[in-house]
């Protein structure tokens, strides 16, 4: 699995920030990278109150799961 990690950040409070990840099990890493960009688009516009301050791709690393 792929997965798209970004930090989000309150526009009003720019130093609360929450990492956020999206997964995908269709693509690689580098078609990740390169159709990101509209998928986070979305989603700052269906979450206006915070700002996106960084992303990346990689693939899954199951050790890392969150609970």
């Amino acid at each position: 699995m792929i997965e798209l990690i970004f930090t989000a950040c309150l526009a009003a409070m720019p130093e609360h920030c929450r990492e956020r990840t999206l997964l995908y099990t269709d693509i690689t890493v580098n078609i990740c990278m390169a159709q990101s960009q509209p998928v986070l688009a979305g989603w700052a516009s269906d979450h206006p109150n915070w700002r996106i301050r960084t992303w990346t791709c990689r693939v899954q690393d199951p050790t890392q799961a969150r609970i």
